[in-house]
């Protein structure tokens, strides 16, 4: 069942401007070592970055408590992105049986990030 959806749209200029004022000091605040990774390895990282700024806000949409920039990121599993949450988020979603799934796509101008927080039964996969 649906528990919650949540959907943030980024403009990729704006992010441009943030690391362009703020360099090494915004990466390290807002990005996990793995989003860096990724996005890093991309001739132009902005877009990238800025659909994982976008994933986290639609995150914190569907999540009832305010969460740091890096207590959720995005991580790859193939080509699929996945959120990956930091222990205390992670715990909690497990005890209450919460899945989320992601969706990202940039183009242009903007980022995009859907966020689904599905309950599943106890031993669903």
């Amino acid at each position: 069942m649906i528990r919650a959806l949540g959907a943030d749209l980024v403009e990729i200029a704006r992010v441009r401007r943030l690391l362009a004022q703020h360099g090494e000091r915004a990466l390290r605040r807002l990005f996990a070592e793995e989003e860096l990774a990724y996005a890093l390895r991309h001739q132009d990282p902005v877009p990238s970055l800025a659909a994982r700024i976008a994933a986290k806000e639609a995150f914190q949409k569907c999540w009832p408590e305010n969460l740091s920039w890096k207590e959720v990121w995005v991580g790859m599993e193939g080509r699929r992105p996945v959120l990956r949450f930091a222990p205390r988020v992670r715990a909690r979603l497990e005890a209450e049986g919460l899945f989320a799934h992601l969706s990202l796509s940039h183009e242009k101008g903007h980022a995009l990030a859907v966020v689904v927080l599905e309950a599943r039964a106890p031993g669903a996969g």
